[in-house]
């Protein structure tokens, strides 16, 4: 089966991305109304399988120079475990904008280990922030 990632929105499977998310921790209690505005105002990525069934979701608030902010990293059942997360978030990061940004930040309850292979680090004392900062400072 091949995969591929498309950050066109119109081709997102919006009721499937309200359901996988509204059932994470970070996702419960949103609203249809909410999760339309946190595609309207991100850069949306969908994962999509033969014939176009999405698969996966994972969307991007930028400036696209000094911050980015990842979130709502999903992938959908069956799918999990084919190494599908990894694709989302290596495009993610390859993205020209991204690698210049000063500093790439996430939070997570329990995929610290997962963001850290991306060179992602634990911010001071949180348990659940973490990032790359690339930022330089005198």
């Amino acid at each position: 089966m091949e995969f591929y990632i498309s950050e066109d929105k119109g081709k997102l499977d919006v009721p499937k991305i309200h359901q996988e998310v509204t059932s994470t921790y970070w996702g419960g209690g949103r609203t249809m109304d909410q999760t339309l505005m946190t595609i309207d105002k991100c850069v949306c990525f969908g994962v999509y399988a033969d014939k176009d069934e999405q698969v996966g979701f994972a969307r991007l608030l930028t400036d696209s120079l000094i911050f980015a902010y990842i979130m709502d990293v999903v992938i959908f059942d069956p799918y999990k475990g084919k190494g599908l997360g990894k694709m989302l978030v290596k495009h993610i990061l390859e993205r020209p904008d991204i690698q210049i940004v000063k500093t790439v930040a996430l939070k997570t309850k329990d995929a610290h280990s997962f963001y850290e292979a991306f060179g992602f680090k634990r911010v001071g004392n949180s348990e659940m922030w973490l990032a790359i900062d690339r930022a330089k400072y005198d």
